[in-house]
């Protein structure tokens, strides 16, 4: 089930009024769950001291740890390291002043912060949450969820870098294909020498037909251009294309004889 906005919010607020009796907060602080406290102080017995303060520290014949645990909230109050209440009422450091032990009461948050500072490897649940209590103790709440913003932002990036991993990849696969696709295209043009020579062929009959036509007359007798010779074109051509590739006077003169010998052959 989800919990609502406002638990957080809620468990700091009730953390500073909620309070326990010293015996139900040794209770608890022994793993007693809350609702079977009554039944076991019911148990519970004061120790064999006469005096005041042993009749506040109580024993349980199944619970060995709530004398101890008495004792040591008892003797962390009369030290001023415990703050302790009047019957609920505000939290405060005895100073030598004396506070009965059968009217004192702990603030929750007080009790917290000093089983955190002085036992920082108990975290009893009644008392700290589960993130608290999977906290390394070296590492403080706020650092854990520094940390836990950092991770998060982190999972963030990487899904954002593999989305762009993954496209990119496709993109790549792509234009592998497409120059796997060119090479071979480029490599059955080079192995093939017989499209080769067939288009050699054709281009060289091409330029002797051309040739034949310009230097040649109608069957009237009619020149049929005005250039008299082969040498008269070479020069035209160089006059007006000598900057492009192939155009030059000794590669025409072979083209130009390769193609007249092309058109005899056939």
């Amino acid at each position: 089930m989800n919990t609502p906005n406002g638990y957080n919010s809620c468990e700091q607020v009730r953390s500073y009024y909620d309070y326990y009796k010293i015996p139900e907060a040794a209770m608890l602080w022994c793993g007693v769950p809350p609702d079977e406290l009554e039944k076991h102080l019911e148990h519970a017995r004061p120790t064999c001291d006469t005096n005041e303060y042993g009749r506040h520290v109580l024993t349980h014949p199944y619970i060995p740890c709530l004398e101890p645990r008495c004792r040591a909230i008892q003797d962390a109050i009369n030290s001023d390291k415990l703050k302790v209440g009047r019957d609920g009422g505000v939290s405060f450091y005895t100073n030598g002043e004396s506070v009965a032990y059968s009217r004192r009461t702990l603030k929750r948050n007080d009790l917290k912060e000093w089983i955190a500072k002085e036992f920082p490897n108990d975290k009893p649940a009644f008392l700290f949450d589960e993130v608290e209590r999977g906290t390394h103790t070296a590492i403080s709440l706020e650092s854990y969820k520094l940390l836990e913003i950092d991770k998060k932002a982190a999972d963030t990036r990487l899904r954002k870098a593999e989305i762009w991993a993954k496209e990119h990849i496709v993109e790549r696969d792509n234009l592998l294909a497409e120059i796997a696709e060119l090479k071979s295209c480029v490599e059955k043009i080079t192995l093939s020498p017989e499209l080769g020579e067939r288009a050699e062929t054709t281009y060289l009959n091409i330029i002797g037909g051309l040739l034949g036509l310009m230097l040649g007359s109608s069957p009237s007798g009619v020149k049929q251009s005005v250039y008299l010779n082969q040498a008269a074109i070479i020069s035209a051509l160089l006059g007006h294309y000598n900057d492009k590739p192939g155009i030059s006077t000794r590669t025409l003169e072979e083209k130009f004889s390769s193609a007249n010998k092309s058109l005899k052959q056939y």
